[in-house]
């Protein structure tokens, strides 16, 4: 039997990604949900603001998760669809958990996704600000 090694975030920097993105969200004056989960798309570290939306909880979560598991931001699935029917109607539908807007991104070590960061609270512009301060601290 050979085990698989995968490289995953650390709880110091998923904990580090978090209050970077909840400080940049009191900054503009966000109530925000912000959460970090790890290769597999489990949580990691977690916040929600006072006054935060409840479903923002289950949109940020999901947002990273979709961020995690494709490798890739979640604003990037609207372009990678809308030009292919089929895909445009069977992905947001059939793909459990998948967000195609803003507000998810991967988090990236030696080439490979490591964890994912997800923010909801906001318009989704205002998601991928705060998202990407938590990606900022992890530079």
């Amino acid at each position: 039997m050979q085990p698989v090694n995968k490289p995953s975030i650390s709880y110091e920097d998923a904990q580090r990604a978090v209050t970077a993105a909840v400080e940049k969200a009191r900054e503009q004056g966000l109530a925000m949900v912000v959460a970090v989960v790890d290769e597999s798309g489990v949580l990691k570290a977690f916040a929600r603001m006072d006054g935060a939306p409840l479903l923002s909880v289950q949109v940020a979560k999901d947002k990273a998760y979709s961020a995690a598991g494709f490798g890739m931001p979640t604003d990037g699935w609207y372009d990678f669809i809308k030009d292919d029917g089929p895909l445009a109607l069977g992905a947001p539908t059939g793909i459990d958990r998948l967000v195609v807007f803003g507000g998810g991104y991967p988090i990236t070590a030696d080439g490979r996704t490591i964890g994912a960061i997800g923010v909801s609270g906001g318009h989704y512009s205002q998601d991928m600000t705060v998202a990407q301060a938590g990606l900022d601290a992890l530079a």
